[in-house]
């Protein structure tokens, strides 16, 4: 026991000398950015009365300060945006505004002021330079920078127009670069400075260094070296210069070659993505219960207005909406999908033109409602912040994140609906009814509540379809019969009421629709592949994946 309380004590004791440590290095730390702050604003206030001659010397002195701020103040003078308020020689940042006005900020508290004419306004002076001098010591702030994004963002504005005194900034800092992305591009700056201003054996290293580097910058500049080499009687070292150029030139176009061809292969799986979810359900539907349901385009739209009402409603969970649209454009239109299969489709059982037209009737009536309660103008759906910008791979290839999350999307979803028609009751009923529907009634399965359940699925699924379209596209009435028919396409293709089939049709239209449409345009790429489509329905009627079962014969 008195271990175990002496124990107890001193951790105690410890735990207070930690907490009394982190106590005093905070204090420390609170005078060392009031002393460096108050520093700061002493330089910033002699910025008004400060000759031109004298000017370097206080911008190198204020760059040394290393406060968040200090970037701004440099970056406003540079961008000709820093004035000084001739009354009281307070600094603002004046930007021009309407009426002749110039709004204002305080430089320092970052407080609007009130707009004032140029009159009472006096620039601080600079020229180029002290713009010079104010580019390299901006840059050196942005390359030690604690975010490499900033670092990279830095090192690429260098990179497109390197100089001496870039170059002189790189070098120093590279060595203590520790990212290697960021110090990969350092030193293919150097190299393209040393490709523009070296000798003929400096020329022939940097390009061996270049190699393959997929940066534009370096393309232009060998092209532009190639573009001025003499053409006829070139020296010794013109010709080995001309024949180092060419090959890194072609390595350069082989690879951008690559990269183009994965960058079409990303799109053609981001459209049959696409087309998968569209018609996935329709698949299960059309499969099970022989129905040519033309409202399957508004159970689309549904999913997509669900998105677009779900952000009006909770205005400050737009990173969390569409987490919350995909089960609820599920809900509503599966609801909906129920409610068509149990008031009109199964009355139209066996007569597959009254239900064509009876469903054309009904996507009618959904577009006319969502025009009366929506208007007819398009809507548009915010993208969360998790699904914007691009992974950048390389300088010339990346991924789009909305695209790249509806791929990924669109297979969980697949193999979701995989296992519920494989592993559970309700998929063997659905297997049992769309293969021989008269022996799934003889055993007792209840088909029409398989039909109206499948139908409320498909449609459901056709709503998650919506959710992903309202982040590719606006939303508006017409959103689903923009995409009816390709869902029509891909169930005939790849089988009716096989999902394998429709997975390998989906992805199939969408990577012949990509790749023809750089050579033959939008629309004779679809054209293309309708044509194809109809000669091969013609050799094979029941699709890729034809369905198995007596019913079918």
């Amino acid at each position: 026991m008195h271990r175990i309380f002496l124990l107890l004590l001193l951790l105690v004791i410890s735990g207070q000398s930690y907490a009394i440590k982190a106590e005093v290095n905070d204090e420390i730390n609170k005078k060392v950015n009031k002393k460096t702050h108050s520093k700061l604003t002493s330089l910033v206030n002699k910025l008004p009365t400060t000759t031109l001659r004298n000017m370097a010397p206080l911008i190198e002195q204020i760059s040394q300060t290393k406060k968040p701020l200090t970037r701004n103040v440099l970056q406003f003078m540079l961008d000709g945006e820093l004035y000084y308020l001739k009354a009281n020689k307070q600094l603002v940042r004046a930007q021009d505004a309407a009426n002749r006005l110039y709004k204002l900020t305080d430089l320092l508290t970052g407080q609007s002021l009130p707009d004032v004419k140029k009159s009472k306004l006096s620039k601080v002076r600079t020229n180029n330079r002290l713009r010079s001098s104010l580019r390299s010591i901006i840059a050196k702030i942005d390359l030690t920078d604690e975010n490499k994004q900033v670092r990279l963002q830095a090192v690429q504005q260098l990179l497109s127009s390197p100089g001496k005194e870039s170059t002189a900034i790189i070098t120093e800092l590279i060595d203590n670069e520790k990212d290697q992305d960021v110090q990969a591009l350092m030193a293919t700056t150097l190299f393209l400075q040393q490709l523009k201003a070296g000798d003929h054996a400096e020329k022939i290293e940097a390009l061996r260094q270049l190699s393959g580097s997929l940066e534009p910058t370096v393309k232009n500049e060998v092209v532009r070296l190639l573009a001025n080499l003499p053409e006829k009687e070139p020296s010794a070292e013109q010709q080995i210069l001309q024949e180092a150029l060419s090959n890194i030139l072609e390595e350069i176009e082989t690879r951008a070659s690559f990269y183009s061809l994965l960058e079409t292969v990303f799109f053609g799986l981001s459209l049959g993505s696409v087309l998968l979810l569209a018609a996935i359900g329709l698949a299960i539907t059309f499969g099970v219960m022989g129905v040519i349901n033309m409202a399957h385009g508004e159970m689309i739209m549904l999913g997509a207005y669900t998105t677009y009402v779900i952000q009006l409603a909770f205005p400050s969970m737009i990173e969390y909406s569409l987490l919350i649209a995909v089960p609820a454009a599920f809900i509503v239109s599966g609801s909906v999908g129920i409610i068509i299969e149990r008031g009109v489709i199964r009355f139209l059982k066996g007569r597959p033109l009254e239900t064509l037209l009876a469903t054309f009737g009904i996507s009618l009536i959904l577009q006319q409602l969502v025009r009366t309660i929506f208007s007819p103008l398009n809507r548009q759906v915010i993208s969360p912040e998790w699904m914007s910008g691009s992974w950048q791979i390389n300088p010339i290839f990346s991924l789009t994140f909305n695209r790249l999350y509806i791929i990924i999307f669109s297979i969980f979803v697949f193999v979701s609906l995989l296992m519920i028609l494989k592993k559970t009751s309700l998929g063997l009923h659905v297997r049992a009814v769309s293969q021989n529907r008269d022996m799934a009634r003889a055993l007792s399965i209840k088909s029409d509540w398989v039909d109206a359940i499948t139908f409320g699925l498909g449609s459901g699924i056709a709503g998650v379809a919506g959710v992903v379209l309202s982040q590719l596209t606006n939303v508006g009435p017409n959103l689903g019969q923009a995409y009816i028919i390709d869902s029509f396409l891909v169930v005939v293709f790849g089988g009716v009421g096989n999902l394998w089939g429709t997975l390998v049709a989906a992805m199939s239209l969408g990577l012949t629709n990509k790749f023809l449409e750089p050579v033959t345009g939008t629309v004779l790429a679809n054209i293309i592949v309708l044509v194809g489509l109809v000669l091969f329905i013609q050799k094979r009627p029941k699709g890729l994946f034809p369905q198995k079962g007596r019913s079918t014969d």
